[in-house]
């Protein structure tokens, strides 16, 4: 049996006013989750993660403005046989600025956060992220 596949990511929260977390969908894909990507080469979680925000929602985002929520690790959403490990940070849309999909990105929405996850939600994202975003905000789940 072959070793499964290991993938690193680094992927942003952006929580509105009404408690709805930022999920994206890439093309030809089916799961939202969150926005964010694989590191490229020897670059930082933090690094990766501005990049693909400037690159999926055309956000510039300060590398301050990211406060880490943790480290978390799941199956794949969309490549098979793969384990995800996701640097998973918190963040704010910087002011005057509107994310916009944009690269891979098909659509975004505003999730709301309380349980439970809708269909559809990628299992890094129903099962790890939104658990932890619910404990930091206070709430149950």
């Amino acid at each position: 049996m072959e070793p499964m596949h290991q993938i690193r990511i680094a992927t942003a929260c952006f929580v509105n006013d009404r408690n709805e977390l930022l999920v994206v969908r890439k093309r030809n894909t089916t799961r939202w989750m969150l926005p964010g990507g694989k590191l490229d080469g020897d670059e930082s979680a933090v690094e990766a993660v501005r990049r693909e925000l400037k690159e999926e929602l055309q956000l510039d985002v300060p590398a301050a403005a990211l406060t880490p929520l943790g480290r978390f690790e799941e199956m794949a959403a969309n490549e098979p046989d793969t384990r995800v490990r996701a640097e998973v940070f918190v963040a704010q849309v910087p002011e005057g600025q509107v994310p916009r999909p944009a690269a891979e990105i098909a659509e975004m929405q505003w999730l709301p956060m309380q349980p439970p996850a809708p269909p559809g939600v990628a299992p890094l994202l129903a099962g790890h992220i939104l658990p932890a975003l619910r404990r930091r905000h206070g709430e149950a789940g």
